[in-house]
């Protein structure tokens, strides 16, 4: 799929021309509010079987050409080049499909085989109604291999709407967190309602992991947090009370979130881990953690110090980053997962844990702050989706910042007050996605499921496929 950013003038019939696909198939992926207004600077998936490709210093077309498994002729055409040895770096060029021409005798089975992909791959790039029917010369778009992460979403929703959400989304998701058990402070577990959420899962071949926390919605959770930690017989009960949940209910997994925990519990954490994990391996449960965005080992502070990220990647399965809400809903208006900060916590992640062991943390809301912002005023929090209609209600220009990688607007509503909003589009999940390529990480974490945002899954599924457990 590509990325179209709205300009001047343009319409979506402009626009679908350009790339030689439907209106209604740009409408049907991007779902617009209004198909008749485009905004100037709004991102737009363009879903087509082309690939885009940025080139680097020292790149030849030969060699592009090689990379995709397409010719040197099909990228002279497709990009109308005219001298294929001017490249200069940094211009991104079009990539066409494979295509391969159904031979005498051949089967999808063949064909996937042929090409190291799938019989599913190949029915969802083409539009066939029998893979047992396939006729001599018909030509196939064989879809290039991606690569494989996994994928976990938390959820808060109520049990009857997180289930709705898995059944929509469920074949993008390795594992689904219903957010979450709270502990208490005689090492039980408040419960909730989440047995049609953990059902939608098992049905969708998406694994349960039971989140724990120390958070509430009414307090941080520190001293509740130091009573467990600070308690070895505490601790043990905890964990037995875990495993007795998850024997009940289904969880395969366990993830830990414990927040704002006193630094002089820091090694008391560790120790809590260690335990989670000699007690969960032996009955095939694994144990995953999720920390605060750190950028280096000597960040202090109640949210950072406890967070040994060495510790949490040297005992834990894997490790969730939360790499998102910089732009708090309490403080002034910036983006809420800036790609600059983000990378600079994987970074500092990557030195002390292996990448096959991280989560990019991955926030999929919006946030709507008055202006100018007011000490104690808090924005309000809606889905993407409800930003990219808020600024087509009220006729505005989304601008893109390319240090944080994420759009923003501002605008004036009817009682003549000042907003800015800042949210996701195409390009900052792609800029997120391409972050996860680069430094081969594990997966992508979702906070949290129940905001609509359709470009996100669009593209998730056009960069990646998804490993089931």
């Amino acid at each position: 799929m590509l990325i179209h950013v709205v300009r001047s003038g343009e319409s979506l019939w402009e626009v679908a021309n350009q790339y030689y696909v439907s209106i209604n198939a740009i409408q049907q992926v991007n779902q617009l509010p209004d198909p008749n207004k485009l905004l100037i600077g709004q991102a737009l998936v363009i879903p087509t079987a082309v690939d885009t490709h940025t080139i680097q210093v020292g790149e030849n077309l030969w060699s592009i050409a090689q990379r995709y498994g397409v010719s040197v002729q099909s990228l002279l055409n497709i990009n109308q080049i005219t001298n294929p040895n001017l490249l200069y770096p940094g211009v991104t060029i079009y990539i066409p499909p494979i295509i391969h021409t159904v031979q005498s005798g051949q089967t999808l089975s063949q064909i996937a085989t042929q090409y190291g992909t799938t019989i599913q791959a190949i029915l969802n790039a083409n539009p066939l109604q029998n893979q047992n029917l396939i006729y001599i010369g018909t030509p196939l778009v064989i879809p290039r291999r991606k690569p494989l992460i996994e994928v976990n979403a938390y959820t808060y929703q109520k049990d009857e709407e997180a289930a709705q959400s898995v059944n929509e989304i469920g074949y993008l998701l390795t594992y689904l967190s219903p957010f979450a058990y709270l502990i208490k402070e005689d090492g039980t577990l408040q419960p909730f309602e989440d047995e049609l959420m953990i059902n939608a899962a098992i049905s969708q071949n998406v694994t349960p992991m039971l989140a724990i926390t120390n958070l509430s919605t009414t307090s941080t959770g520190t001293n509740l947090a130091n009573a467990i930690l600070s308690n070895p017989e505490l601790r043990e009960k905890l964990i037995s009370n875990v495993l007795q949940l998850m024997d009940e209910k289904g969880y395969k997994g366990l993830n830990i979130d414990f927040e704002y925990v006193l630094p002089e519990d820091r090694e008391n954490y560790n120790q809590f881990l260690q335990l989670a994990v000699n007690r969960l391996h032996p009955r095939g449960y694994f144990v995953s953690t999720a920390v605060a965005p750190k950028t280096s080992g000597e960040q202090e502070g109640l949210l950072y110090t406890a967070h040994d990220y060495e510790a949490h990647g040297r005992i834990g399965d894997f490790v969730i980053l939360m790499t998102y809400e910089w732009g708090w809903r309490g403080a002034s208006p910036q983006a809420i997962s800036p790609a600059n900060q983000m990378r600079r916590v994987v970074q500092y992640a990557l030195s002390v844990m292996p990448a096959d062991k991280i989560y990019l943390g991955f926030q999929i809301y919006a946030r709507d702050w008055k202006i100018p912002h007011i000490e104690g005023a808090t924005a309000e929090t809606f889905s993407p989706q409800e930003a990219v209609r808020r600024a087509t209600q009220f006729n505005a220009t989304i601008q893109y910042d390319n240090t944080a990688q994420s759009p923003f607007f501002r605008y004036v509503d009817e009682q003549g007050q000042r907003h800015e909003v800042w949210f996701e589009d195409a390009r900052s999940a792609q800029a997120k996605f391409d972050m996860v390529k680069q430094y081969n990480l594990r997966g992508i974490s979702y906070w949290a499921l129940g905001y609509d945002y359709p470009q996100n899954w669009a593209l998730l599924n056009s960069n990646f496929d998804i490993r089931k457990v």
